[in-house]
């Protein structure tokens, strides 16, 4: 009798609100994992995604997580790497062991309508364990502006919305009913601007990804509009995910990238504006719209190609997700820490390597 009750309990499903996977980042963060950061990088936010048997309601064909992709939800890698799965109560210890290590918590939620009041208890449970403010990403297919008001009500103070393509007929290809998705246009940027509502100007932010086919025009376009509605954008480089419906699909190249990331920090920062921009014929930007002198000193500063997250109390990006897009190496495309003057060299390099492409880039 003893041993058919343990086999029951075992045969449990973890999932949420008890249990949350984790990056293999955090979990190595947390001792959950051993491992090494190329070039000693460190994690300050610690991401936890909800899980549930069905899995993702959504099919976008970039997602590790996707119903389309074969495989058990369990099993699925989200962002090349795994995530294992440990109970919220062994999180909180963990963290609570590292208090001056982790600036900030991220839940993820994923597409299923059970996961807005568990994303909320969640939440809640962390925030009256210690204080450590912690974001939310979330899936406006299945929530509400209440929804958003009850998130801030259990303590996160900062919303992300995972929009991702640049353009409307691309998150219809991609999210919506080009793959049978549920998703919609219209409804994600409706949520981002209640999260700024809710949240306050400056803690909701659009995802974006560069490299679904997007012109640089389009892109810089976006993101310009995310800062005019009081938000900020979180950059992403296209890296594809093994037997996902875009696995074979290439990163970009790298010298759109940084262009693209110049683009965001100005945007961001208010230092320019899209319609100050110049592009060439192929919608590749020419000109920021800042002078040579301002743009060598960002260069030179390198802050346009950290990782742009969520930051933590000090001010400082915590989310910094280390080589979520681009393998351990050389070919850094959102770095997890100060780029180095070896790396401001080379980035020189990669801007100027699209030979089609003639911006000035000083020094």
């Amino acid at each position: 009798m003893l041993e058919k009750q343990a086999l029951e309990i075992n045969e449990q499903p973890q999932e949420s609100p008890d249990y949350v996977r984790m990056s293999l980042a955090a979990a190595m963060t947390l001792g959950f994992k051993q491992g090494l950061f190329y070039r000693d990088a460190k994690l300050y936010c610690i991401n936890l995604l909800l899980t549930y048997p069905q899995g993702c309601a959504a099919r976008c064909a970039y997602c590790g997580l996707s119903g389309k992709r074969p495989g058990e939800y369990g099993r699925k890698s989200f962002i090349r790497v795994t995530w294992p799965t440990y109970s919220v109560d062994d999180v909180i210890e963990r963290i609570s062991q590292r208090p001056n290590r982790v600036k900030r918590i991220c839940i993820s939620m994923i597409t299923r309508k059970e996961a807005v009041k568990h994303t909320r208890e969640i939440c809640s449970r962390l925030r009256s364990s210690f204080d450590i403010p912690v974001s939310l990403l979330i899936s406006p297919t299945v929530l509400n502006r209440q929804d958003l008001i009850e998130f801030r009500a259990a303590g996160a103070d900062k919303v992300g919305v995972a929009i991702d393509l640049a353009t409307a007929d691309l998150f219809d290809r991609f999210r919506g009913a080009g793959v049978g998705g549920p998703h919609k246009w219209n409804r994600y940027w409706d949520t981002l601007s209640d999260a700024i509502s809710v949240f306050g100007e400056g803690n909701g932010g659009a995802h974006f990804m560069v490299g679904m086919g997007e012109t640089e025009k389009e892109m810089s376009e976006a993101m310009d509009r995310v800062r005019v509605m009081g938000g900020r954008t979180h950059l992403f480089s296209f890296f594809p995910e093994h037997d996902s419906a875009m696995g074979s699909h290439r990163p970009p190249p790298m010298a759109q990238y940084r262009r693209i990331q110049i683009a965001r920090f100005l945007i961001d920062e208010g230092l320019t504006r899209v319609s100050r921009f110049d592009f060439d014929n192929e919608s590749r930007i020419l000109d920021f719209g800042v002078g040579g002198k301002e743009l060598e000193r960002i260069i030179q500063t390198g802050e346009p190609f950290r990782t742009s997250g969520c930051a933590g109390y000090d001010g400082q990006v915590a989310c910094n997700r280390p080589y979520a897009n681009s393998r351990p190496g050389p070919g850094i495309r959102n770095f997890p820490f100060p780029p180095d003057k070896k790396d401001i060299q080379r980035i020189r390099r990669q801007i100027r390597k699209d030979a089609g492409c003639k911006i000035q880039v000083p020094g």
